[in-house]
């Protein structure tokens, strides 16, 4: 604050506290200096190259493909002690992404085989670029589910199965694509869009469903509806009741009872939980040996079919990009990138929290891209990383990514020599593994949570929970997010404002509804500001403040007092426009003409720059009336209030 000099008027807070320091109003950042902070902040948060301007342009070089190629950070150090703990956890995922690959495949309509195709070349690309020590790579139910629901639409499988496939290579292309764009322009905070509400919501809706089609396998059915709403699936399910098959129902039964024991054996006995990771593979092997002795094909049990040997064929060929198509492609393969990169960044994250470790999210959307586009290349459809998978190798004692690299040699094993013995799998099998899968993602709990915390989060979830099931997942996504996106748009337009009080004798000041004690300052209006002020919300912050300065007027002038200060706390303020700008000039105004003193505190540099610029501090406001603190705000108004009651005395 500056002091002013004798003899200049009573409200200017002459001597008020000549120890106190001024606000900076002569800080200036060239422009091209305040862009490249503002796009560094958005988009390089982490700044990841920090520290490499000092170093030669070979280190330089080398450090780059380092961050870019994360194995080159832990190949040369990796030692065997490691690899025992990685080689237990790779043996162990790969004893459920078989499975889990066949049975996933099967949920989007795909030939069992391109689920056990995408469980070997994606997983190696992903030690190579991915940043988790803890995720394990393969395929999903949801993004399964969604690029069925979506590619369908417009091919149906049992019309144009070869044309089908080939949307789900392209889709899974433009999912890479969208993936390593995202990465390489840091364009991750798209992925903040989605909400852990809608994520929670959208994939119990999913699960729901899903739980829901698996009825087909469990009975035995040949024939479905291809829509994924409650009420199709249903009439589907009762429509076509001739084709129930009792044999399944019962064995279906037995598989959910002994999946649902190792399960339960896991939350009672953690560390037996290498039992439920490898009890979908049980049931696959004991189902297929008992459906080859008894014939099950014959009998009431449908089987998976043959698989043949061989690695992955390549499909660049088969990628189609034709008109009449393209766009389904895109879409499906836009809306799964964003959905697999949400589950797969946020599963990472919160295993690597466990550890104390890092990762970074936009080197796996790199990752993810790249491992999709060769995917796309060889026979592979979507992957990501499946919270199931990952958390059995987290708790399997995996140390760095090689575990990926042992899971994917186990696949190569299965493809080149055991592949054909998994054609007599039960159906009912893998729907039992599914839905024991997809029971878990049905959080109850944290539904119950986000009601008693925050309703309007609730809303948010039960949007996507209820629009996915009665509607489509996209429908249910989409109305969701765009809840989700309200939400925050009504947080600018109608930031929140609050008047505070004293406490502690005067020296801290805070919002006298959370603080009911707090006291009024006599003849002082203080409010705090606590969002940017932009020309959304200007109006609102214009007329809430008036409206504040009329009830203090009221409460003053019960007290017998007049209101004569305004102090806004300008410290929430992160930025503000043009629009903002008139909008403080306007409230001066205003103020003014009934003889009320506005003054402002702690304003940040990108504010203090503009109304600096504007001229509003030094031709409207005045310098003197910008302060540090609070503090300096109110002693220097009760100065000029003494210094005029002083003045009118001595006038009488």
């Amino acid at each position: 604050m500056g002091t002013a000099a004798a003899g200049d008027d009573v409200d200017r807070p002459l001597g008020a506290a000549a120890e106190q320091h001024r606000v900076n109003l002569s800080a200036r950042r060239p422009f091209p200096q305040a862009l490249r902070t503002g796009l560094a902040e958005t988009f390089f948060p982490d700044d990841p190259f920090r520290g490499f301007g000092a170093l030669p342009p070979a280190a330089r070089a080398w450090r780059t493909l380092k961050y870019f190629v994360p194995a080159l950070e832990w190949v040369p150090r990796y030692r065997l002690d490691k690899f025992k703990y990685d080689l237990l956890a790779g043996v162990t995922i790969a004893s459920l992404a078989i499975p889990q690959g066949i049975s996933y495949a099967k949920l989007a309509n795909l030939p069992p085989i391109i689920g056990l195709y995408s469980s070997f070349v994606p997983p190696l690309l992903y030690a190579v670029f991915g940043s988790s020590n803890n995720l394990a790579v393969g395929t999903v139910a949801a993004a399964s589910l969604l690029l069925a629901s979506i590619i369908e639409t417009d091919v149906p499988p049992e019309e144009n199965p070869q044309l089908y496939l080939q949307l789900f290579y392209t889709a899974a292309f433009f999912t890479g694509v969208f993936q390593t764009a995202l990465g390489v322009f840091r364009l991750g905070l798209i992925v903040d869009f989605l909400s852990r509400s809608t994520i929670t919501g959208f994939m119990g809706g999913t699960a729901a469903i899903i739980i829901m089609q698996q009825l087909k396998g469990m009975l035995g059915m040949k024939h479905f509806t291809s829509k994924t709403d409650l009420i199709s699936v249903m009439t589907s399910i009762f429509h076509y009741r001739h084709e129930w098959k009792w044999q399944s129902a019962v064995l279906g039964i037995c598989f959910l009872m002994f999946l649902l024991s190792t399960k339960t054996l896991r939350k009672k006995r953690p560390n037996l939980f290498w039992v439920s990771a490898i009890a979908p593979f049980i049931i696959v092997v004991i189902g297929g040996v008992f459906a080859f002795l008894v014939k099950g094909n014959e009998h009431g049990i449908p089987i998976v079919g043959d698989l043949k040997k061989g690695i992955n064929p390549l499909s660049i060929s088969q990628l189609t990009f034709s008109e009449k198509h393209v766009n389904t492609a895109v879409k499906a393969g836009f809306l799964s990138a964003i959905l697999a990169l949400a589950e797969g960044i946020a599963v990472g994250r919160s295993l690597a929290l466990i550890k104390n470790e890092q990762i970074d999210g936009n080197k796996e959307m790199i990752a993810f891209g790249i491992m999709n586009i060769a995917g796309s290349f060889t026979s592979c459809y979507l992957t990501t990383g499946p919270f199931s998978k990952s958390a059995v190798n987290f708790h399997a004692g995996c140390r760095t990514p090689m575990s990926n690299v042992v899971m994917s040699v186990c696949i190569l094993l299965v493809l080149l020599f055991l592949a054909p013995l998994f054609k007599y799998t039960p159906l009912v099998a893998l729907s039992a593994i599914i839905v024991v899968a997809m029971i878990g993602l049905i959080k109850v709990k944290e539904f119950c949570h986000l009601y008693r915390v925050d309703k309007f989060d609730f809303c948010i979830c039960m949007v996507a929970f209820i629009g996915v099931i009665f509607f489509t997942m996209v429908t249910g996504l989409s109305a969701s997010v765009g809840l989700s996106v309200l939400r925050a748009l009504l947080h600018v337009a109608r930031p929140n404002t609050c008047k505070l009080g004293s406490i502690a004798g005067g020296e801290i000041f805070r919002d006298v509804r959370h603080y009911p004690h707090a006291r009024n300052i006599p003849n002082i209006l203080v409010l705090q500001l606590g969002s940017p002020i932009y020309f959304v919300n200007a109006g609102y912050l214009r007329e809430r403040i008036l409206r504040w300065v009329e009830d203090e007027e009221n409460t003053c002038k019960i007290d017998g007092q007049d209101l004569q200060y305004v102090v806004l706390d300008l410290g929430g303020v992160t930025s503000i426009d043009n629009t903002g700008i008139g909008m403080l000039l306007e409230i001066h105004k205003s103020l003014d003409r009934k003889g009320i003193r506005i003054a402002l505190t702690n304003p940040r540099l990108e504010v203090t720059e503009k109304l600096v610029l504007s001229g509003c501090i030094k031709d409207i406001i005045g310098e003197e009336w910008v302060f540090l603190t609070l503090k300096d705000a109110i002693t220097a108004c009760r100065y000029a209030l003494q210094r005029s009651r002083s003045k009118d005395d001595g006038e009488v």
